[in-house]
């Protein structure tokens, strides 16, 4: 059907007159933001359908394959057995950051029952266009970006190689790049007659290489010599790639800014989130330049407010001995083994809580716990692409459980960077549901995992590496404020103030309260804005301030008194000798918090948390102790005992004998 009048509607149900023109940014009617949600149509038959038709008397063909749902606030047709076609977006749901996901399904046309799969999440913008490939991005790139492009394309090969889609990263139209990020239109499966390997990713790049920056043509050409001519393997190419990528990432300055604030809300009791750093901070603090955490607590009788602290408390701790052994290494730590180590501190994190709940006998939804987003900044040296020594390579490293958020925000574009862990995305990655069905059930956003629940064992985590390559804001926020996408809808607002040096990092984090306790309210909020810049353009000063400075490797003199020196490794494997660093370390970790008084909670709020099923690899923990002294990290081992040492001796009294040597005896 040939559409005469381009409508979409109001998704408040109650709305009394939802029709608006197409094009509106709220209802004239009730003036709830209109929602305009760009969907990819994929096949064959899809790209036969003109522009101006209405497919299924809702999707208005915008350009050819890219059509608007007019009625979004309508759940999308979905089968009942789901199509094979969509199994791999579902368990590739992880990937949400470069990959589209399944929305749902449309009829071709009146005369014809073919199903369409939508895709959501696509490279598209919101006013309907298709981002540029990488192929029409690549000469106009900076040589990191080109070399970060590829990477990005080399971390999705494994996960797309094991479900069959290696041939969704061979061809170039299908790459597309919104910024720094590579994002896919589609998903192609591999026919069966096929073997796709480095070889042929290699001549993909090859026609790329040749017209690539300068200072990286060399360095990508001898790359991708190696993948074309020989069976090399993965890793090695992986190495070399990140390498050449944290050398040329290392030519840009680095400034950083960061503030942060948690707020209880004008609603409730107490306030059970936690962050870092907040207005109490030491502005002094080596810490302050590198690491950003937000916590939202919960749990019962004081519980809540006592795992979001402890979490926080106790990253801090850990992390201040990683990046003592960072700074003291001569060669580069790999992204590998720097995820490991996060993923070992979170494990620890959730262990210390684990062992405060089963100290205080704490049952069912009555044990504490609590989400956590966490951005580390690491200091590494390395010889730039042009021979000088820098003192950073640019790396972010960011984790999260829970529903607690990052965003990644420039001028031009707000990206989600995080995954929830709530219901509603474990029924998509199982492949159970598609998202949109999926948020229909009572349960949706329950929470899945937290720290604190349960043994470490069961926790599913993912650390994420991405490169400071131009300049923007890290977002790190609790459900206060990403509740109802209030960041999605309202970032231009808050964001490029500060971007353009209109408005202070400060002021923006206030702001963003703010606007959370006026639309959400119903909770708590916390904050933590980090200001990244690689740009020479000037950050307007302001009063209150934190330091601005171009970041250093080494910590402060003054923090290195502080530290035993450790001895040097031959090889960065291992982080065995980070438990004497943390020994030394002079931090304010007071948390005998008094559990005496019960305050008022709210009973319109109740914590809720799912159990989530343990899945994977099964390994046998004692008191969920045991893999952390004889097969984890000493840096979490001495993390509980400097923080929780009666827990810690408690549990080891329960392990076998051979194994209680390890424990410590004494503080």
């Amino acid at each position: 059907m040939i559409s005469t009048q381009l409508i979409i509607f109001c998704i408040n149900p109650g709305c009394n007159s939802p029709i608006n023109p197409m094009g509106d940014s709220v209802c004239a009617s009730c003036q709830t933001p209109l929602v305009h949600r760009y969907l990819w149509a994929t096949g064959l038959l899809s790209a036969q359908i003109p522009p101006g038709t209405k497919v299924a008397d809702r999707y208005e063909v915008i350009k050819q394959q890219i059509w608007l749902d007019t009625q979004p606030g309508l759940p999308p047709d979905v089968p009942e057995e789901l199509p094979t076609e969509v199994i791999p977006y579902l368990r590739l749901y992880q990937e949400r950051l470069h990959l589209p996901q399944a929305y749902g399904f449309a009829s071709n046309l009146e005369e014809d029952t073919t199903d369409i799969l939508l895709l959501e999440n696509a490279p598209i913008d919101k006013t309907g266009n298709i981002y540029p490939t990488i192929v029409e991005a690549w000469q106009e790139a900076t040589a990191v970006r080109q070399v970060y492009w590829l990477w990005q394309i080399l971390q999705l090969w494994t996960p797309l190689a094991e479900l069959g889609l290696s041939r969704s990263l061979l061809v170039a139209d299908n790459l597309r790049v919104e910024g720094w990020c590579i994002q896919l239109l589609e998903l192609y499966q591999t026919p069966d007659d096929q073997k796709l390997s480095l070889q042929n990713l290699g001549e993909c790049w090859q026609f790329w290489v040749v017209s690539a920056k300068a200072s990286v043509t060399k360095g990508l050409q001898n790359i991708v010599q190696q993948m074309c001519e020989t069976e090399i393997e993965l890793e090695a190419i992986n190495i070399q790639l990140n390498n050449l990528l944290l050398a040329v990432a290392a030519e840009l300055p680095l400034v950083l800014k960061v503030a942060g604030s948690t707020d209880i809300g004008p609603m409730m009791a107490q306030n059970e989130d936690a962050c870092y750093p907040n207005s109490l901070s030491d502005l002094d603090e080596p810490l302050l330049r590198h690491l950003s955490i937000v916590c939202d607590g919960i749990g019962g009788h004081k519980g809540g407010e006592v795992a979001s602290q402890l979490a926080v408390q106790s990253v801090k701790l850990q992390i201040r001995a990683l990046l003592t052994e960072v700074t003291e290494q001569t060669v580069l730590f790999p992204p590998e083994l720097l995820q490991e180590q996060l993923e070992a501190s979170l494990r620890v994190v959730n262990n210390l809580i684990c062992a405060r709940n089963n100290e205080q006998k704490r049952q069912g939804r009555e044990r504490m716990a609590t989400t956590i987003v966490m951005a580390l900044q690491v200091p590494q040296r390395v010889q730039t692409s042009t021979g000088w020594q820098s003192n950073n390579t640019h790396e972010l490293y960011l984790a999260n459980v829970g529903d607690s958020r990052a965003y990644w925000i420039t001028r031009n574009y707000c990206q989600l960077l995080t995954v929830d862990d709530d219901v509603a995305t474990r029924e998509v990655r199982l492949a159970k549901s598609l998202y949109r069905k999926a948020l229909l059930r009572p349960d949706a956003s329950a929470l899945t995992q937290a720290l604190g629940t349960r043994d470490s064992e069961s926790l599913r985590l993912k650390v994420q590496r991405f490169i400071l390559e131009e300049d923007g804001i890290l977002l790190l926020c609790s459900d206060g404020l990403s509740d109802n996408n209030w960041v999605e809808q309202s970032w231009q607002d808050y964001a490029i103030p500060v971007l353009t040096g209109q408005m202070t990092v400060e002021d923006a984090v206030r702001n963003w309260i703010n606007l959370a306790n006026e639309k959400n309210g119903r909770d708590n909020t916390s904050v933590v804005l980090t200001y990244c810049r690689v740009s020479p353009e000037y950050l307007v000063p302001v009063t209150p301030a934190l330091p601005e400075e171009i970041i250093e490797a080494e910590i402060q003199e003054e923090e290195q008194e502080e530290l035993e020196e450790v001895e040097e490794l031959e090889e960065p494997t291992s982080f065995t000798e980070s438990s004497q660093a943390l020994l030394d370390l002079d931090l304010d970790l007071d948390l005998d918090l008094d559990l005496s008084e019960e305050p008022p909670l709210n009973p319109e709020i109740p914590p809720t948390l799912i159990t989530k099923p343990k899945r994977g690899k099964r390994l046998v923990m004692l008191g969920g102790v045991l893999a952390l002294l004889v097969g984890g990290t000493s840096l979490g081992l001495f993390a509980w005992w400097q923080i929780n040492p009666q827990g810690l001796q408690q549990m080891c009294r329960q392990l076998p004998q051979k194994v209680q040597s390890v424990c410590p005896t004494g503080k």
